[in-house]
């Protein structure tokens, strides 16, 4: 049995015992939010049959979570969540207190989406704001006046809700990922592709990094003004931060290298020459320098314009236009 076939039978056995994530949502009776909710929280295990390829949730998974303690009502009540005004009658304070709360970053959020307005709407664990109010330590921030440094913090314009939510959502990534290469890919999701290129320097482990990458947040039309917006919360841009993921990074590409080496055309056939192709085929790379675009101010409400992707390598431009890719 060739090593192909081997590959294809085991597909076909995970395939059998296990859904795709959209089937597996409606066996549970559960929306759409709340099960990529759930998903990124740990409250449901995801399974990958192979690299690069869309999770799935096994069986097994589906019937632990249906036999848990209190599912559906009380299960989904952990992983509820909520906005501001919600957010604040549970904590019992007012909605200019609870989001001088967030923007200290004494609470995390754990989604968001933009209105009608494009204004970004940040949404809580309800759960977590329970916790937060129902602790002793928390009390003083509660009532009276602000510690001065709080204060300080808020008046200087920071607002560490984006990059709070970019550190949770890097964790759920994480956790997702067994393979160096897809864990590589979700920190490098985070940054600009200017800093990945930087990093990256291979036009062909670029490729595979971008091909490796989750599916990014997405409403609107590309380069629309709400998919700029989307795409400002997503990409870290606090210098700490930056440095963090360029690190971490770094490391990861040591640690994938060293289990394989990214897909490239096979020894001696080169970008387009004869027999030339890939294994598998690398996606388009985007990243090798930042589009053009003239400045645009941004929006009052929102964190305002970034920087687009720019083209590939010419030489790895014509090899791939060749593959039809």
């Amino acid at each position: 049995m060739t090593g192909h076939t081997i590959t294809q039978v085991a597909a076909d056995q995970a395939a059998q015992t296990s859904v795709a994530q959209s089937r597996a949502a409606r066996e549970l009776g559960l929306k759409r939010g709340e099960f990529e909710l759930a998903v990124m929280l740990g409250r449901i295990r995801t399974v990958s049959d192979a690299v690069g390829e869309r999770r799935r949730v096994t069986r097994e998974e589906i019937e632990r979570v249906r036999a848990g303690e209190g599912f559906p009502e009380a299960w989904v009540e952990h992983i509820r969540a909520v906005g501001t005004t919600e957010g604040a009658a549970l904590m019992d304070i007012s909605t200019a207190r609870f989001t001088r709360l967030t923007r200290a970053g004494f609470v995390t959020p754990v989604k968001f989406y933009l209105n009608r307005y494009r204004a970004v709407v940040w949404l809580y664990l309800a759960e977590e704001l329970r916790q937060f109010a129902e602790s002793e330590i928390n009390a003083g921030l509660l009532t009276g006046r602000s510690p001065a440094t709080i204060r300080a913090q808020l008046e200087a314009g920071v607002d560490l809700r984006a990059r709070n939510w970019r550190g949770r959502h890097a964790g759920a990534l994480l956790r997702q990922s067994e393979d160096p290469w897809e864990r590589a890919a979700a920190v490098a999701s985070l940054l600009d592709p200017v800093q990945i290129a930087e990093i990256v320097k291979d036009p062909y482990e670029r490729a595979y990094v971008h091909r490796l990458m989750p599916e990014r947040f997405a409403q609107g039309a590309p380069e629309s003004p709400a998919a700029r917006i989307i795409q400002k919360v997503t990409t870290a841009n606090d210098p700490d931060e930056i440095r963090w993921l360029r690190a971490n990074l770094t490391i990861g590409l040591s640690q994938a290298r060293g289990l394989r080496p990214a897909p490239r055309p096979t020894p001696g056939s080169g970008p387009g020459g004869p027999g030339a192709r890939p294994h598998p085929h690398p996606a388009p790379d985007h990243s090798a320098r930042p589009a053009d675009r003239p400045d645009e101010q941004p929006d009052e409400r929102t964190d305002g314009e970034v920087s687009g992707r720019g083209a590939e390598p010419r030489g790895l431009r014509k090899w791939l236009r060749r593959r039809g890719v």
